[in-house]
């Protein structure tokens, strides 16, 4: 792993940190920041002014959650290059927020965390679509399903169980061999969030 790569997870212990990711702007500009890109890239892929990127960027640098990984030549610019430190953020318990903010705070990462997974599925079933096509063969599987929850320790239930579930899977199946080279590796994305009904409610 290159020193420059974004860590899977970086746990915030620092307020300043912390604070910084209370801004929902910036929790998005981080989610854009897991391969390198500049402000004006992050600009033009949330619809945003270059300026208030900017503004934004400077201060999560100033924080430490993101870093400069390079510049790039652009006509007669010099675009500077930016990436995050990690591709999720977990918020330490020992910061002392109130559980409100914490609760927020969390939301919003996963939010984040959504869009930026969301993104990268269409990308990538694209592409081995792509490769099906010129006659590949392609293993892959779908589950979608709806659940009813009726209270908040019922929802908090079912999280901590089917992430448990995951959890197992992903230690029995993973890279138990610890040889990269021992079969195929293949990507798992999993998400639980509100359905959306129609009109939006």
């Amino acid at each position: 792993m290159n020193a420059q790569d974004p860590l899977d997870t970086y746990i915030v212990t620092a307020p300043e940190q912390a604070v910084a990711l209370l801004n929902p702007l910036r929790a998005q500009i981080l989610a854009h920041l897991r391969e390198p890109a500049s402000a004006s890239e992050v600009a033009r892929a949330m619809n945003e002014a270059p300026q208030r990127i900017n503004y934004h960027l400077k201060a999560l640098e100033k924080a430490g959650l993101v870093r400069r990984t390079g510049t790039r030549q652009v006509r007669n610019l010099v675009e500077v290059l930016y990436t995050a430190i990690a591709r999720s953020f977990v918020l330490s318990e020992t910061l002392g927020f109130e559980p409100e903010t914490v609760r927020r705070m969390k939301e919003e990462g996963s939010l984040a965390h959504l869009v930026h997974a969301s993104d990268k599925l269409k990308r990538d079933a694209l592409k081995l679509l792509e490769r099906s096509e010129t006659g590949g063969t392609v293993h892959s599987a779908t589950l979608a399903a709806t659940v009813r929850l009726a209270s908040d320790s019922e929802r908090q239930s079912f999280v901590q169980e089917y992430l448990e579930a995951v959890r197992r899977l992903t230690e029995k199946y993973g890279s138990a061999s610890g040889n990269d080279a021992d079969g195929a590796a293949f990507q798992l994305l999993a998400a639980v969030y509100p359905q959306i009904r129609e009109g939006g409610q």
